[in-house]
């Protein structure tokens, strides 16, 4: 079935359509990552966007149960240059067509993605539809009068709190879009987790007592959620707090700092990031379109901890005056290096760190 890819500024692809048949109306961004397609397509974090995978061939090894980073992927669409119609891999339990079916996403296969992502370089994401061959003219109009919502991370958040039971710390998670990757790294740390909304507030933390809090990534403009800015800057100070992603942009601006709109973002597995304290470099993995602005970081309230190699953009903010640190990048991975895990290893030792030293105040030793 033939399809057209219309952007927002009149440019049209056509290609093959493949997965779900509906039309579609999202931001089109890309994707560096030369595999991991499975987890890409299920993270939240791509809430309303249509993913442009620059990587010549997508679908080759299908999809498998182990690889989800959510169980109903949001995105809107796929677009390709080559579809694998087979699929080969031991874990292979259906092809991308069939998942993208299940899960009524479409794809466009055929694609110059090569031209798409030089456009996008050059002009900045903008709003994309994808529709059927018959539909084209109409299509165009009602992709210029279309508006993108801002609700994106109400629409992944969980609604209800849930458990993911363990022994060890006691953490809470609140749920902007999370990656499940995020629960995999703390559960491997023998975490006990209950996750929460992302409207929940500060008092329903606390009273869980947590030992320490996860942030976690999600979707859209950080702004858009001004009741996690003020619940970090009601829980900071009381516990300690690891965010990732969105989470570390709600943290930044819940201590004064500014955020902007990205023109292309970062999305891959490939990103290198320096911590400025000791060189070190890590290759990270990255989904995000909004960045923390540097020029507004409050000296007296946070310290810049790690910044992209490529674009000098920050990456890590640590607070100055309580347990409290963020990055940019995503340190779980999946799909991506591993270079960053060390990460929840810190928070772990934070948490234990905190804990000590409120026994000591408390007993007086």
């Amino acid at each position: 079935m033939k399809r057209w890819l219309i952007l927002e500024d009149g440019t049209y692809f056509e290609g093959e359509g493949f997965g779900a048949s509906n039309n579609v109306v999202g931001e089109i961004v890309f994707t560096t990552s030369m595999t991991g397609y499975q987890e890409t397509i299920t993270d939240q974090s791509f809430n309303g966007q249509i993913i442009t995978f620059t990587y010549p061939m997508v679908g080759n090894y299908g999809i498998n149960r182990d690889d989800y980073e959510s169980i109903a992927p949001t995105c809107k669409a796929v677009v390709v240059k080559e579809h694998a119609r087979v699929a080969s891999n031991w874990r292979n339990q259906m092809t991308l067509d069939e998942f993208l079916k299940r899960k009524e996403i479409p794809g466009i296969a055929g694609i110059d993605t090569r031209a798409l992502t030089r456009k996008i370089r050059k002009y900045g994401t903008m709003k994309a539809s994808i529709v059927a061959e018959e539909d084209f003219t109409h299509a165009y109009d009602q992709l210029k009068a279309a508006v993108l919502p801002t609700n994106q991370v109400a629409q992944v958040s969980t609604a209800k709190p849930y458990p993911s039971p363990g022994v060890g710390h006691n953490v809470v998670v609140i749920d902007f879009g999370l990656k499940h990757s995020i629960l995999r790294e703390l559960s491997k740390r023998n975490c006990n987790l209950t996750v929460l909304p992302y409207n929940t507030k500060a008092a329903t933390i606390l009273e869980l007592c947590p030992d320490g809090v996860m942030l976690t990534n999600g979707p859209g403009d950080p702004k858009d959620v001004p009741e996690a800015i003020e619940m970090i800057r009601e829980i900071q100070g009381q516990v300690p707090i690891f965010g990732i992603c969105l989470g570390h942009q709600l943290f930044s601006l819940a201590n004064g700092a500014d955020t902007f709109k990205m023109k292309f973002g970062h999305r891959g597995l490939n990103h290198p990031v320096r911590e400025i304290a000791t060189g070190r470099i890590d290759f990270t993995s990255q989904n995000h379109g909004y960045a923390v602005d540097a020029e507004s970081i409050d000296n007296e309230r946070l310290m810049i901890t790690h910044v992209e190699v490529n674009d000098g953009t920050i990456e890590g903010v640590r607070h100055k005056n309580y347990p409290a640190f963020t990055v940019q990048f995503h340190p779980d991975a999946a799909p991506g290096p591993h270079d960053a895990l060390h990460l929840f290893d810190e928070f772990i030792e934070m948490m234990d760190a905190w804990k000590e030293q409120k026994d000591a105040k408390a007993y007086g030793y």
